[in-house]
C-alpha cells in the first residue's frame, strides 16, 4: 500500500448517495470536511470531532461510521450515502424520514442526519427491534433536545410499518 505524505493532494473517486463523484482533498481531510465543504454535502454535521456524538454519521459501504473518524482517502472506490440519499429522486422523504416527522424525532435537528443514517443501517440488520433494543443503538448520539423517546417511537415505526409492508409483498 502506498504511503500518503501529509500534505499530498490526492484524487478521490467514489460513489455519493448514488452518484459518482471525483475530486481533490489533501491525505488529511476528513470525510466529514471533504464531504461538507469540497462535496457540498452540508447534511453531515460535524458536532465533537472525536467520534462521540454521532452527528456526522454515514453510510459507508451501507455501514454506519463516523465522517469525522474517516479519512477521505479511505472511501476511495467505495459507496458513501449521507442524509441527502435517504430522500428519493424526486426530494421524497424516505419511511424513516416521515415517521421522524410525524413523531416529533426532529427538534433542532443538529444531530438528526447522523441518527437518520444509524437507524438507517441498524433497521437493515435488525428489522425487528425492541424498545431497548433502539435504545441501545442510539446510545451511540448525542441528542440535547428530544430525550429520545419520539426517536424511538419514530423507529419502532418504521420498523413495523417495514415488516407489514414486506408480509404485504409476500
Amino acid at each position: 500500500m502506498k504511503r500518503l505524505k501529509r500534505d499530498e493532494a490526492h484524487t478521490v473517486s467514489f460513489i455519493l448517495n448514488g452518484e459518482p463523484r471525483r475530486a481533490a482533498c489533501e491525505s488529511r481531510t476528513l470525510l466529514s470536511d471533504h464531504l461538507r465543504h469540497g462535496l457540498g454535502a452540508t447534511g453531515t454535521h460535524v458536532g465533537c470531532e472525536h467520534g462521540v456524538c454521532g452527528a456526522c454519521t454515514v453510510l459507508i459501504d451501507g455501514v454506519a461510521g463516523r465522517a469525522c473518524m474517516t479519512l477521505a482517502v479511505q472511501v476511495e472506490g467505495r459507496n458513501v450515502d449521507t442524509v441527502e440519499g435517504l430522500a428519493g429522486r424526486e426530494s421524497e422523504l424516505n419511511d424513516l424520514q416521515r415517521a421522524f416527522r410525524r413523531n416529533h424525532a426532529l427538534q433542532c435537528g443538529f444531530c438528526t442526519a447522523g441518527i437518520l443514517m444509524s437507524c438507517q443501517d441498524y433497521l437493515g440488520r435488525n428489522p425487528d427491534p425492541s424498545e431497548q433494543e433502539v435504545r441501545d443503538m442510539l446510545s451511540g448520539h448525542l441528542c440535547r433536545c428530544t430525550g429520545y423517546t419520539n426517536i424511538v417511537k419514530a423507529v419502532l415505526e418504521t420498523a413495523a410499518e417495514r415488516r407489514a409492508a414486506l408480509r404485504g409483498a409476500g
